[in-house]
C-alpha cells in the first residue's frame, strides 16, 4: 500500500485531496504545518508529499529540503501545490527536491494525471 502526505493550512484542501486519494492501494495522512510534516516524516516516510506552496511555518522550499533530508535513501516524490504559476517557487521547490507542480485548485483528473507521470498512480 502506497503512503501520501497532504501538507496544506486549509484543511478544504486536504479534505479534497484526501477523498480523490484515498482508497485500497492508498493510504492518506495530513499535516496542517510544515512542522508536522517533519514530525511524521521521521516516523515514516510516505512515498508521495503534497506540499503547499505558502505555509504559514516555514518555506515550503526549506521544508521539502528538511523531508528530503530525513531519510536520502526514502526518495519520496514530492510535488508542490501552488495557487498561481510562480516560475520562481517552482524552480526552488525543485532544486530542493520536488519532482513537479499542480496548480490550485485542482480537480480529481489533474491530481491523479500528476501521480501518473511518477508512476505512482493511486
Amino acid at each position: 500500500m502506497k503512503r501520501c502526505l497532504i501538507v496544506d493550512d486549509s484543511s478544504v484542501i486536504r479534505k479534497v485531496a484526501k477523498r480523490i486519494l484515498a482508497g485500497p492501494d492508498m493510504l492518506v495522512g495530513e499535516a496542517s504545518t510544515a512542522n508536522e510534516a517533519i514530525d511524521i516524516c521521521r516516523h515514516e516516510m510516505p512515498e508521495i508529499v503534497i506540499v503547499d506552496g505558502l505555509l504559514p511555518d516555514m518555506d515550503s522550499a526549506d521544508l521539502i529540503r528538511r523531508l528530503v533530508a530525513i531519510d536520502p535513501e526514502a526518495k519520496p516524490h514530492i510535488v508542490l501545490c501552488i495557487c498561481q504559476f510562480d516560475v520562481g517557487r517552482i524552480m526552488r521547490a525543485k532544486r530542493a527536491g520536488a519532482r513537479g507542480f499542480i496548480l490550485k485548485p485542482f480537480t480529481r483528473e489533474q491530481l491523479l494525471e500528476s501521480f501518473r507521470e511518477f508512476d505512482v498512480a493511486a
